[in-house]
């Protein structure tokens, strides 16, 4: 082992400097100014170096394709759509490379005492090598390593044709075919965007679920919705991955029942991140880990069992999203600052997005907890966004939504929703069940015409007649609203 060539001694040590390290770290140093931030790969969030950020960014270029070839329903006719791959590609990295700069800058604006390059190893519950040379004696440490692809060893065999989405941005050309393995939220967003991008996209599964939906009707709905689109197996059998001269070979028993084999450019890896705290050393510590290896933690103080460790971020594998991962590290920052001082903070109702098209949210408990929690104790709303009229106006008519309630109180628990503008209305049905409000009080808030939200009304009446509130309430939302309005 090398010599030390140094040791170091702080109140809190934060290994990680992204999304939820530089929130603990901020949270931290309000209460000490003896806080060291430790990184050993470059600055810059999964966020906005491979995730969120450049995703996006693809999807705005991928839209704007398939928009301009469906204009015939509103009388306009456009002559020719093409897509300069390389082009879309470059504006990717450009923003995504400002993006990156922005974080960077947050960074730098720490104090340069409080920062170190290295990667981190736990000696004992206390004490961290920085590699193998310097020596950190810290009194309290929060984990905020972040996570990384991962995928069975099957889609190893292709090679160098193999992508996952840390790859795939820097792609200096769109690829003429890809298969996605995958369909989940990464491996939707980028294999439709790819697809209306002109790439040929395959989409594999293995377990039978899309994205983040958990509602049997809404996910039916979902996937002949996609395979209207391009190719989607959630439940495929593929048999091997073979690297050809002439790209990656996938054989599979098609939807038909049929042995295929097809030559495709890359392979899309999108079958989940797994967080990074194999390498920690974590043996070396008294931590009691769960069965994939991840610590485990109180999710309301970030404590893990050692309680002088705390683990944010996707480091714990509980919300890998950039918003969970902030507020996670905020609050295990601010109770390492504090510590022994540790308080329970109040955890932002649960709210997911994915930016497919139509879009997909998640908000509050879904029905797979609601039967847990509430057993049959619950009802159900749900509206059909085909016959909605604002969302036929735009062209943008397909989904479902639904909405739950417990039964006897009217309390708003959660939705579920396939559809247009998801990601807004998301944020509105978020609020509601953040603020612990009643179907009640919610069909009593405003609605204006022509909007989409007045399908969303439409789903909260029918969830208001299950819940069979008395006359006189029911009697007021009549008087609320003006006749004459389109659903």
């Amino acid at each position: 082992m090398p010599k030390l060539s140094k040791k170091i001694t702080v109140d809190v040590a934060i290994i990680g400097a992204g999304t939820a390290g530089m929130a603990a770290y901020r949270g931290a140093k309000e209460s000490t100014d003896s806080v060291l931030l430790i990184e050993g790969g470059n600055y810059g969030t999964t966020c906005a170096r491979v995730g969120c950020m450049p995703s996006k960014l693809l999807i705005a270029a991928a839209e704007a394709a398939h928009h301009a070839r469906h204009t015939e329903m509103f009388g306009v006719n456009v002559e020719q759509v093409s897509v300069d791959g390389k082009a879309v590609m470059q504006r990717v990295q450009k923003e995504r490379d400002r993006f990156v700069g922005f974080v960077m800058e947050s960074v730098e604006g720490f104090d340069s005492k409080d920062k170190i390059k290295g990667y981190a190893k736990f000696k004992d519950s206390h004490t961290l090598l920085i590699d193998d040379e310097i020596e950190i004696s810290a009194k309290r440490i929060v984990i905020a390593t972040g996570s990384r692809p991962h995928y069975p060893a099957i889609l190893a065999k292709a090679g160098k044709l193999l992508l996952t989405n840390d790859e795939v941005f820097e792609l200096d050309d769109l690829p003429k075919s890809v298969a996605v393995f995958g369909p989940g939220v990464i491996g939707l967003e980028l294999g439709q965007a790819l697809s209306r991008l002109g790439v040929r996209v395959k989409i594999f599964g293995r377990s039978g679920s899309i994205a983040t939906l958990q509602d049997p009707e809404i996910k039916a709905y979902a996937d002949k919705t996609f395979n209207d689109e391009f190719y989607l197996d959630t439940n495929s059998q593929v048999s091997d991955i073979e690297k050809t001269t002439g790209g990656v070979k996938v054989s599979y028993l098609n939807k038909s029942g049929q042995q295929t084999s097809e030559v495709f450019s890359y392979i899309l890896a999108a079958t989940g991140r797994t967080p990074n705290v194999d390498k920690l050393g974590l043996e070396n510590i008294n931590m009691q880990l769960d069965s994939r290896g991840v610590p485990i933690f109180n999710r309301h103080t970030l404590q893990s069992n050692t309680k002088h460790i705390f683990v944010a971020g996707d480091a714990n594998n509980d919300f890998p999203l950039l918003h969970e991962a902030a507020d996670e590290g905020r609050i295990a920052g601010a109770n390492a600052g504090k510590y022994p001082d540790v308080k329970a903070e109040h955890r932002s109702t649960a709210l997911g997005i994915v930016f497919t098209e139509p879009q997909i949210a998640n908000i509050g408990l879904n029905i797979n907890e609601i039967k847990e929690h509430f057993g049959n104790n619950f009802a159900v709303g749900s509206v059909n966004f085909e016959g909605q009229g604002r969302s036929r106006v735009m062209g943008k008519n397909k989904g479902i939504l639904k909405v739950y309630a417990e039964q006897g109180t009217g309390l708003f628990l959660g939705a579920e929703m396939f559809g247009p503008a998801a990601e807004h209305i998301g944020h509105l049905l978020s609020w509601a069940v953040q603020q612990q409000m009643t179907i009640e009080q919610i069909l009593a808030m405003p609605f204006y015409h022509p909007v989409i939200e007045e399908g969303v009304r439409t789903s909260f009446r029918e969830l208001n007649d299950a819940l069979k509130l008395n006359e006189s309430t029911q009697n007021l939302y009549n008087k609320l609203e003006p006749a004459g309005h389109i659903n």
